[in-house]
């Protein structure tokens, strides 16, 4: 009898996702393409950890940011998959916002950005301070 177990493929690991430097510089590009905005990272740190607001609540944790920009980095986001829209079909109309599953799994690696850029030393390294 074969043994099947020998078979069984598994996902590659993540460096064999992108094999040729083109390839990553491709990837970094794409995951650009989806983040790019000024307020799409601002938004999303208001909606992590499962939070479901409202428009008008978002409008007001972010108040630098005007109404139009506002709903047009939502519905790019919404379009690639990061965020959820809620239509409650009532009077006045409702419309809420959440992170997908796919867009909440984002928030470790922002943290990670997060941290990276606390650890930022003083000096960049290979910088002599000018005399």
């Amino acid at each position: 009898m074969t043994r099947t177990d020998e078979k069984v493929g598994y996902l590659p690991s993540s460096k064999d996702l992108f094999p040729t430097p083109k390839l990553a510089a491709d990837g970094v590009e794409n995951v650009l393409r989806i983040l790019e905005g000024r307020w799409k990272l601002v938004i999303l740190f208001h909606l992590f950890g499962g939070k479901v607001l409202r428009f008008s609540e978002l409008e007001r944790e972010i108040p630098a940011i005007s109404q139009k920009m506002l709903i047009q980095q939502l519905r790019q986001m919404e379009k690639d998959g990061i965020v959820r829209r809620i239509v409650h079909h009532q009077v006045p109309p409702k419309v809420e916002y959440c992170l997908t599953a796919w867009g909440q799994a984002l928030c470790p690696t922002l943290d990670a950005l997060l941290t990276w850029a606390i650890e930022r030393p003083a000096e960049p390294p290979g910088h002599e301070p000018a005399p």
